[in-house]
């Protein structure tokens, strides 16, 4: 039995993979890559953009294709998925869950097998409680053998899932699910629940593991993740969890590099930016969305912030650390916005000075507060606007670029084509690598920047 992932979205649908598929695994199934091999298909979906879902609907059709031409055929829903879109998608899915519920995926698995002879059947000893198995069965299973219960009693969440890491080098590691913050044109409270945060021990732990592996980039991951530990039932902006958190991180012994995304402004204290300044193994880039630039529009967005108090950060971070690479999400065309509205948005991107913006064009999503309002911007209208917010990008990149030139950069090489092979900055920038020796995958080289474009640096070694 094959199983085949069609992932969408963000960072966080590729790590929850990972964690499925040691569960898979685990119950005798095999990987695939290609889509007409498997057994099992499994969408990781999004709800974040229109598109993604979209392309669900699109391929609703070829699903129930496969079905009539195999009758082992079975297919799962999973990740953001919109309450109205559930409804709708349930009568061709087999199993639609929550990546909370990843441990019942066997139980669920198994009834929605019709033949006694799957080997699921066969193998019914894995349980839905882990208090009922040995620490052995555990690891077996790729479970944490310290999956605790929680003060109510609960089993912590599925992140305790040992994850089957699908790069030798680099490694997704979420440190909460869900968000608190409600952005009105957001779905991910909706669809992924309040914020949770992972204990820091596990975290810690996890990321030892790695590091001791050989692995050489590591990526924090939640959809707020510089909140992390906060606790809702206080206003007080308090990073304390978070720094101490990147403060632990930071003592681990290798030769690694650490980010995390996503950030908020309103949780980007004074106290995190002197931080990041002092830390070792977290490279001098910061994520951090505007998505707007006007401040009645980040008001009916539910932003907390301000376009001033955003200029005022930004200038805090380069005071602080003067070779920051600052990237930014905005969206263009949000219910309302007029033409002035967005010269604001363009005015920040001036100030700002992004090394990397991206900018998607406003999709109302079912159920958000910015779905009641009228989508009012014309297609064209949007597309015009990003694409003037593009040529400030790309002229303000290509400036940063042109200064690497003549400089030697610290790369970790993840791809090769061809007789060319590309990496990675510590800013995370592309470069086009021309060497006259193999070169490893997974591993640093020191190279010399020749020329650069607004979106890939040249060098040799």
């Amino acid at each position: 039995m094959k199983y085949y992932f069609w992932i969408l979205g963000c960072a966080m649908n590729y790590s929850d993979a990972e964690r499925m598929a040691t569960i898979l695994d685990s119950l005798g199934y095999t990987k695939t890559d290609v889509e007409r091999e498997a057994d099992l298909f499994i969408v990781i979906s999004c709800s974040v953009r229109e598109s993604a879902m979209l392309r669900i609907y699109g391929k609703v059709k070829e699903l129930i294709e496969y079905k009539r031409n195999n009758t082992k055929f079975k297919t799962i829903l999973t990740g953001c998925v919109l309450e109205k879109d559930q409804k709708k998608l349930k009568r061709v899915f087999d199993i639609l869950m929550t990546m909370e519920d990843l441990p019942k995926l066997p139980e669920m698995l198994k009834n929605a097998t019709p033949s006694p002879s799957s080997s699921l059947v066969a193998n019914p000893g894995i349980s839905l409680d882990p208090s009922d198995l040995s620490s052995v069965d555990l690891v077996k299973m790729g479970v944490n053998p310290n999956f605790r219960k929680d003060d109510s009693g609960e089993y912590e969440s599925y992140l305790s899932i040992i994850p089957k890491y699908q790069s030798h080098f680099r490694a997704y590691v979420p440190i909460s699910t869900g968000c608190d913050n409600f952005c009105s044109y957001c779905a991910v409270p909706y669809t992924k629940g309040r914020e949770k945060s992972r204990l820091s021990a596990e975290i810690v732990s996890e990321i030892k593991n790695l590091v001791n592996n050989g692995f050489k980039e590591i990526t924090l991951l939640g959809q707020n993740v510089n909140s992390y530990g906060h606790d809702i039932s206080s206003n007080k902006r308090d990073n304390s969890p978070f720094i101490h958190l990147l403060l632990e991180l930071d003592t681990i012994a290798g030769d690694h590099r650490i980010y995390f995304y996503s950030n908020h402004p309103k949780d980007m204290t004074d106290e995190l930016i002197v931080t990041l300044a002092k830390l070792k193994h977290f490279p001098h880039y910061i994520h951090l969305p505007l998505q707007s630039g006007n401040n009645e529009i980040l008001r009916n967005m539910n932003r907390h912030n301000t376009k001033e108090e955003y200029l005022q950060l930004v200038k805090k971070i380069k005071n602080a650390i003067p070779d920051v690479n600052l990237t930014t999400d905005i969206i263009v065309g949000y219910p309302g916005e007029t033409e002035k509205q967005f010269n604001d948005t363009a005015d920040v991107m001036q100030q700002a000075e992004y090394d990397m913006a991206f900018i998607a064009q406003y999709s109302p999503r079912p159920g958000t507060v910015s779905a009641k309002q009228a989508d009012d911007v014309t297609k064209e209208e949007k597309v015009r606007r990003e694409k003037v917010l593009q040529k400030i990008v790309a002229e303000t990149v290509l400036e940063y670029n042109q200064k690497l030139v003549g400089t030697t950069q610290k790369i970790l090489v993840d791809e090769q084509k061809g007789d060319k092979y590309y990496g990675r900055t510590s800013g995370y920038k592309v470069v086009e690598i021309t060497t006259g020796q193999p070169v490893q995958i997974g591993q640093y080289i020191n190279i010399t920047i020749e020329s650069a474009t607004s979106w890939k640096l040249f060098g040799n070694q």
